[in-house]
């Protein structure tokens, strides 16, 4: 097991941040910066450089930093085989996951509560950030599973299927374009609010209008926001513009009449959400049960 200094000064290097580390250990930062330091004076020398309000890794830190995730990657792998050997040995499990805005707001409530009630011994840590940066969190081991929309082509990940969504055009009830069908072409001329760059949503949006000639920078894009809520809540005050949303996310706006579905005439808009690992931890008896587990609980949806 990692001494609780170690795992402190993991936590501090993830996150590059005194404070970050101690609001999600719970513990105060002076608490943080006396287990980082019993660390450097153990080790004889400096684990981190404080620039300011910013810490960088020491090239020592780096080693350590290094060593430590290859450590827990085989305490984890331990931890497994014990419980399969010994069904009376199960120790508790604080599963690291990340989850783009999307799936973290309206696919997996549902599914967390359902396996936390199975599992009451488990804990459950949920980042919710854009695709990109739920990608870059599981290769810089903040996570250990992540969900995102799409696939990224990077060589170090393995993607596994979850479910199929669709982005729906949407605009307010007081927007005349509200229950009309347009044409791909039209959107050249129509204000439009869209998510951030490196938002799944984003891309699948982008990829569709490139299969019909048309590049996202030719749209009259008035604002982008980052964070689905945002844009749902500034497109239902503001009447001029159009938005693209994952259908998860209007269901209820769309069934009460605050928002308007607009059907964009050969436009598809459909994105795979998938699960994403480090290759090589594809077997992390917890993460494959957590994975199996959505698996199996949206196909018994469908």
């Amino acid at each position: 097991m990692l001494s609780h200094p170690h795992e402190v000064f993991l936590e501090v290097a993830q996150r590059l941040s005194f404070t970050k580390a101690g609001q999600a250990l719970f513990i105060s930062q002076s608490a943080v910066s006396k287990q980082v330091k019993a660390l450097e004076e153990h080790y004889q020398t400096g684990l981190f450089e404080r620039l300011g309000g910013s810490v960088q890794l020491t090239p020592a830190g780096q080693k350590l930093y290094q060593k430590l995730l290859q450590a827990k990657q085989l305490q984890q792998e331990l931890q497994q085989e014990m419980s399969e050997l010994s069904p009376g040995f199960a120790p508790a499990v604080h599963l690291l996951i990340g989850a783009s805005t999307t799936i973290s707001l309206y696919v997996l409530p549902p599914v967390v509560a359902a396996y936390l009630q199975q599992h009451p011994q488990h804990q459950l840590s949920l980042k919710n950030r854009n695709s990109d940066n739920i990608l870059k969190a599981l290769l810089e081991h903040e996570i250990e599973l992540g969900i995102i929309e799409g696939i990224h082509k990077v060589s170090r990940v393995t993607y596994t299927p979850l479910l199929t969504d669709e982005v729906v055009a949407v605009c307010a009830a007081s927007n005349p374009l509200g229950g009309r069908e347009l044409a791909t072409a039209d959107l050249l001329s129509i204000p439009l609010a869209l998510r951030e760059v490196g938002s799944g949503t984003l891309a699948v949006l982008e990829e569709a209008l490139a299969a019909q000639g048309i590049k996202l920078a030719a749209l009259p894009v008035r604002v982008r926001l980052g964070g689905t809520e945002a844009l749902k809540n500034f497109v239902r005050i503001e009447a001029t513009c159009l938005a693209f949303l994952p259908r998860q996310a209007v269901l209820k706006e769309l069934a009460t009449g605050e928002l308007k579905e607009v059907k964009i005439k050969d436009l598809s808009l459909f994105r795979q959400f998938n699960f994403i690992q480090r290759k090589g931890t594809e077997n992390n008896g917890p993460y494959r049960e957590f994975l199996r587990f959505t698996q199996r609980y949206y196909s018994s949806k469908e």
